[in-house]
């Protein structure tokens, strides 16, 4: 490769480095600021009341009825949750969903660790919780329809499990019955059935309502703009992702008396907030209209979600029902799927008989698939899909890798040619050099008449390299955001994919008695683990492939570019550092392999060699 080839090797490489760089290290968001100028009722906490559409009534909001919203409540009664995937219970207390556990999940690495806490109850840390109840409207108030702190009673059975759903019931003494039935399947979606009978003897109004509030931002919150952490929802078609800073700076809206964020949904949608891995999202019922609203408490730093679904009138004598689901659990790429395109296909996976529950249309973006989701989306079903056939998420990233390397084939095999050619051609520019060394305008007309006569493309050398970048950072965000790859083991020492190489240069790879340094630490930056040296081994070989540039700061650039991305990737989760060195293994047999059926065979010792010349020989030309 002569040294135009170089220049476009080395620019592509400075460019993927650049990118990665501006990728990794912009600044996190700052933290979101309270308002304390944002409006409020009297017990601090803010009121959003809609107006009935049609009937020029009002329906209050749910929240301004709640005004122990920030304060623990009195114990009460709880319904035990017990699912193959879920373990918590139901508040009786305004039935809300406020404890809620991921059996198959725990906080770290450890079997003993906790399991993974997705719902608390208000007076815990990181509160976040779920509430279904009934606005009321003309003629109504808050005490003639259940809230967010009425006491439900259980009428009928005592622990929820799939396929065994409890019924819940309310009276408010006026004539007005209600009831709540609550189901649950085999994963993490829980299906709420209100009714109310009016035996009051006059229509009653009022409005079905969910919502959702989160006291304050999370703790773990990843504070990283490659995975979105805050509001997440979507109607009609539209996906919204809403972060909670701009929560805080939305604008005041006068119809709901604070800031707040209104959408009125005609067909379809959902509504709620998202974590890195775990998700809590409502979904009303799919195909008719409804409210979604998202706004901010600065009194209190609660953040709520709500849906609200039509308002509906009762005639004496007669009932009314809402159905809602609450999503509760992890981001799952297969479950979520199948909430979007076939529900009851979740009941089928653990043998429960099969619902018939709606589809949830474009559920699977609750899943974080960034910029590039038109590569992220297929990817990561190509490596769900080898993961089911291989049985280990590792050695899935190194086939994908595989899978991915084929089908740019043809690209690279037409790059591999052209450098192949213009090793053949390589005499012909030394002569062009010594006849035109001293006119660089001429020079440079020459080339490019040899090249165009020839049919070579100096610029196909980099193609590869640069084809790589869309393609890292769709798997990196595959590897960073979804699930599948959370604790996920591959060989030895390697038991986390999503999580940088736990090894250590410094203690000898464990050998020596003390602990490797903390990632994110100053040692940490140099405490490389195995997986980024071999990282940097392998770009180092795969570089001696071609001759070192004759040019010195060419040369000087080349030779440190596979040791500077070893510190860079150094602290990326092993399964992009696992892929990064199966996609420069398996580049350098492609490369290897072209080349010499092409007889242009790399020099591989011969490079190696004079890489150590002329290191050795630096010193002396100083002197």
């Amino acid at each position: 490769m002569d040294g135009q080839n170089n220049k476009n090797l080395i620019l592509a490489m400075v460019l993927s480095m650049l990118v990665i760089t501006v990728w990794m290290f912009l600044f996190p968001p700052p933290e979101p600021a309270q308002d304390p100028d944002a409006p409020t009722t009297a017990e601090g906490q803010a009121a959003l009341p809609p107006a009935v559409p049609g009937e020029g009534a009002t329906v209050a909001d749910p929240a301004a009825a709640d005004p122990t919203a920030a304060e623990a409540l009195p114990e009460a009664e709880r319904l035990t949750i017990d699912t193959p995937a879920l373990a918590g219970s139901i508040n009786m207390r305004g039935g809300r969903f406020d404890d809620l556990r991921l059996k198959q999940y725990r906080e770290t690495l450890d079997p003993a660790s906790p399991e993974v806490t997705l719902l608390s109850a208000v007076g815990k840390e990181d509160a976040f919780y779920a509430i279904y109840g009934w606005a009321p409207g003309q003629g109504l108030t808050y005490d003639d329809v259940p809230g967010p702190n009425s006491e439900w009673k259980i009428a009928g059975g005592a622990t929820l499990r799939p396929g065994e759903p409890v019924t819940l019931r309310w009276e408010n003494g006026k004539g007005l019955v209600f009831t709540r039935e609550v189901a649950v399947d085999d994963k993490f979606m829980f299906t709420i059935t209100d009714s109310v009978q009016n035996g009051s003897g006059a229509p009653v109004s009022l409005q079905p309502y969910g919502l959702i509030r989160r006291h304050g931002i999370p703790k773990d919150l990843q504070k990283i703009f490659v995975v979105h952490e805050g509001v997440i929802g979507r109607a009609d078609g539209k996906l919204t992702e809403v972060d909670y800073k701009d929560v805080n700076d939305l604008p005041v809206v006068e119809r709901e008396q604070a800031a707040a964020e209104v959408t009125e949904a005609a067909q379809d949608g959902w509504l709620g907030f998202t974590d890195h891995y775990w998700m809590a999202v409502q979904v009303p019922e799919q195909g008719k209209p409804h409210t979604q609203v998202v706004k901010y408490a600065a009194a209190q730093d609660i953040y709520q979600t709500e849906v609200r679904q039509p308002v509906m009138t009762v005639a004496a004598g007669e009932s009314g029902t809402a159905t809602s689901r609450f999503f509760a659990g992890a981001k799952e790429w297969s479950t979520i799927r199948a909430y979007e395109n076939d529900p009851g296909a979740v009941d089928s996976l653990f043998g429960t008989e099969k619902t018939a529950e709606a589809p949830i249309p474009g559920f699977i973006d609750s899943i974080d698939w960034g910029w590039f989701y038109f590569l992220t989306k297929p990817i990561f079903a190509v490596l769900h899909w080898l993961h089911g056939i291989i049985g280990n998420m590792g050695w899935a990233i190194i086939a994908l890798t595989f899978v991915l390397k084929v089908i740019v084939l043809p690209l690279a095999y037409k790059s591999y040619v052209s450098m192949a050619r213009m090793k053949e051609l390589q005499p012909e520019m030394e002569a062009l050099k010594e006849r035109f060394g001293d006119d660089r305008a001429k020079m440079q007309q020459e080339t490019m008449a040899l090249y165009k006569r020839e049919k070579v493309n100096p610029a196909s050398g980099c193609l590869p390299i640069l084809i790589q970048i869309p393609i890292f950072f769709s798997l990196y965000k595959v590897i960073y955001v979804t699930i599948e790859l959370y604790h996920a083991k591959w060989i030895g020492w390697i038991h986390d994919l999503s999580m940088p190489d736990p090894s250590s240069i410094l203690n000898l790879f464990g050998a020596l008695p003390w602990d490797a340094p903390v990632h994110g630490s100053p040692l940490g930056i140099i405490s490389l683990g195995v997986l980024p040296i071999l990282l940097g081994i392998s770009m180092w070989f795969q570089q001696k492939l071609n001759p070192a540039p004759t040019d010195p700061a060419q040369a000087a650039i080349f030779a440190w570019m596979p040791w500077i991305f070893m510190f860079m990737l150094g602290s990326f989760a092993s399964g992009l550092v696992l892929y990064w060195i199966a996609n420069n293994t398996i580049t350098f047999i492609q490369q290897y392999t072209i080349m010499s059926m092409h007889g242009k065979r790399p020099d591989l010792f011969g490079n190696i060699r004079q890489g150590f010349k002329r290191k050795s020989a630096g010193p002396k030309a100083k002197g």
